[in-house]
């Protein structure tokens, strides 16, 4: 991806989220408090530096995004109020324009399914995809 693409591809996700990412000082207590901690290859604190250093296809291309539990545990816990689960939600809306009008479909449900997957994550997705 070209610098260039990147960069309107960072400021999307920082307009979408309305999140500055140069408030963050890695204190790593938003990752400390997030539940699905393990289940993540990019932590709370690791995505707001990656959104702020322009490594967003990274993100898009990694299943992290969609492990986040949109519980908001991380905003609670930041001492300057960076909101990385905001920024984490961006990133999901960035990869669903990239797909175009690829939209999820009630039908496709079943084949989706994951046994560890939360209840609240499935139906939290349902409400943000089917639209």
């Amino acid at each position: 991806m070209s610098k260039q693409k990147a960069n309107a591809l960072r400021e999307e996700i920082l307009r979408i989220s309305n999140v500055d990412p140069l408030k963050c000082m890695r204190c790593g207590k938003c990752s400390a408090t997030c539940p699905a901690y393990d289940e993540m290859n990019y932590h709370p604190h690791e995505f707001v530096y990656m959104v702020e250093r322009g490594a967003v296809e990274e993100l898009l291309d990694d299943t992290s995004i969609y492990r986040c539990l949109s519980c908001f545990a991380c905003i609670d816990r930041c001492p300057r109020q960076v909101e990385p689960a905001k920024l984490i939600e961006a990133v999901r809306n960035t990869c669903l324009r990239k797909q175009g009008a690829n939209h999820f479909k009630a039908d496709m449900l079943p084949g989706k399914l994951d046994p560890e997957l939360p209840q609240q994550a499935v139906v939290s997705a349902f409400r943000k995809y089917a639209k």
